[in-house]
């Protein structure tokens, strides 16, 4: 490979990446109607709205607090006039992106695009997070693995209550199914059998 071709590919920058901003306390961050703008929602912010919507509506039946993804802001911009007048905006995070292009129209090739761009991305992640892992003494790696569960199980008590699985027995059995999905096992009279 040529010294040129390496060069050019370290310097292509994803259309993504190149919108990305980074606040006083150096976290990422993307403005809502600039992925708008790239996603091909260039005539008016409002026709971008209802995928916001649905992407917040699935930030929160994911668990996760919307506002922690979903910032709303009030942003000056110039008008034709040199005015300026106040719009609204989100600040959103990785996750938000992920949602909104998940959520956006499809049958835009920079959407098609997008959905890929956030799959590598989080497949990058996972990976790093992987070989991070891998790395750890077993004592750190038990307290990682303990940390998760904790998490897991919150996740699962709340699923549980949403399910509508309200006395003990219930709930104990609704766990236990729970853990046999986790460790990839069913009962099967009474003895465990690997899926």
């Amino acid at each position: 490979m040529s010294n040129k071709s390496k060069g050019s590919q370290a310097a292509h920058v994803s259309p993504f990446d190149a919108i990305r901003r980074v606040d006083e306390a150096g976290n990422e961050y993307w403005s809502a109607r600039e992925l708008g703008k790239l996603l091909g929602y260039t005539t008016n912010f409002r026709n971008f709205k209802p995928a916001i919507e649905k992407a917040k509506e699935a930030c929160k039946k994911s668990g996760y607090e919307v506002a922690d993804h979903f910032a709303e802001t009030r942003n000056m911009v110039a008008v034709g006039s040199g005015a300026k007048r106040p719009t609204d905006d989100y600040q959103l995070s990785r996750y938000a992106c992920y949602l909104l292009v998940e959520n956006a129209d499809s049958s835009k090739p920079i959407v098609a695009l997008g959905q890929t761009y956030f799959a590598v991305q989080t497949r990058r992640q996972e990976i790093a997070d992987e070989l991070a892992l891998a790395n750890l003494p077993e004592d750190q790696k038990r307290l990682v693995f303990r940390s998760l569960m904790s998490t897991y199980n919150i996740r699962l008590a709340e699923a549980a209550q949403q399910a509508g699985v309200i006395d003990a027995p219930a709930f104990a059995t609704f766990q236990d199914h729970g853990y046999m999905g986790l460790c990839g096992i069913r009962i099967e009279f009474g003895a465990y059998v690997s899926l």
